[in-house]
């Protein structure tokens, strides 16, 4: 599962929560400037220039306590965008079979969809008859990946993903699961140089903004504030700011949106997934939300979206992820 599905798993369990939460002077100098969203780049992965050729078979230790065999790497199954993106950026695209609803980029579009809403269906994972299944530690429902081990498929799970340090472990484990390390070696190094020169070229010129992480679901009536553990803390720093959440003294991964949290979080901007913020209306649906429209952010409508797949992937997309933070925050040039 996805950053994305273990918000939306989290998610859940607040709703009740929120319905009852949610009932109950303009950005000083040396604030950033007023952005606007970034060009939309190419949704597309970057494979590496050679095909690497598996060294099979390897036993790898799962993330769950258990230790697997992977004989074969010809038909691989990442059960999320993430990991899927780790696979085809090691080359090794033409061999994943199928994907779920998180794997959103260009080269993946074709493959069935082996997920319902956001949980995985194993009888559609067994009738492509994988020869590797990828997980996350928070992939669902259990019955789902017990039922696929059950079949005798090598499934190998991984830990979740939620900062900047874990990228270089993450492309190590798949690259090891696949047989193909040296791959893994390379695409670390690549994707260390490309996050180190993005983070030398943001010119945040002294500015350390506050920005809040919103999840969003108008469709659910799900608005929940991040905080430390949201997954999107590294993200922020990294581009030179601090989060609110945190900053205002909150615990955990989120917390119901309301007005007076927000408000106290004074956040300079907001970060948000790009169809979280189309499901409240885009920008103006999003300052009617409790709170947002009295915060610094609110009153400059800064408002920072990354596509929902990309945002928290923590591969090797993150650099451009930065890029795009960084532009929307201080203003492309500055």
């Amino acid at each position: 599962m996805t950053a994305n599905h273990r918000i939306r798993a989290r998610a859940l369990g607040l709703a009740l929560l929120l319905a009852a939460a949610v009932g109950c002077g303009t950005a000083g100098a040396g604030t950033p400037a007023p952005t606007t969203a970034a060009a939309a780049a190419p949704d597309r992965v970057e494979p590496l220039a050679a095909t690497p050729a598996p060294t099979l078979p390897v036993t790898v230790d799962s993330a769950d306590g258990r230790q697997v065999t992977v004989t074969s790497a010809e038909r691989i199954v990442p059960l999320n965008g993430s990991l899927a993106e780790l696979v085809f950026s090691l080359g090794l695209g033409s061999k994943v079979v199928a994907r779920d609803v998180s794997t959103t980029f260009e080269q993946a579009a074709a493959l069935p969809v082996i997920t319902q809403a956001h949980d995985v269906s194993a009888e559609g994972v067994l009738s492509l008859r994988p020869t590797l299944v990828l997980a996350d530690r928070s992939t669902g429902p259990a019955e789902a990946v017990a039922q696929i081990r059950a079949a005798g498929v090598p499934l190998v799970v991984l830990d979740d993903a939620k900062r900047l340090s874990d990228v270089d472990l993450r492309i190590a484990k798949v690259a090891a699961a696949l047989g193909v390390p040296d791959a893994g070696r390379q695409l670390t190094e690549r994707t260390a140089a490309r996050t180190a020169e993005v983070r030398a070229g943001i010119k945040a010129d002294g500015r350390h903004p506050k920005v809040a992480f919103l999840y969003l679901r108008g469709s659910a009536s799900v608005f929940l504030l991040g905080g430390p553990d949201s997954g999107a803390v590294s993200l922020i720093e990294a581009v030179g700011g601090s989060d609110a959440g945190t900053a205002a003294g909150l615990t955990g991964d989120f917390t119901p949106l309301t007005g007076e949290a927000l408000v106290k979080a004074a956040p300079d901007a907001v970060l948000v997934m790009g169809k979280g913020l189309e499901s409240v209306g885009g920008v103006d649906g999003l300052l009617k939300l409790p709170g947002v429209a009295q915060t610094p952010a609110g009153l400059d409508r800064r408002v920072v979206s990354i596509p929902d797949g990309e945002l928290l992937s923590y591969g090797p997309r993150t650099p451009q992820v930065l890029t795009s933070i960084a532009s929307q925050l201080y203003g492309a040039g500055k």
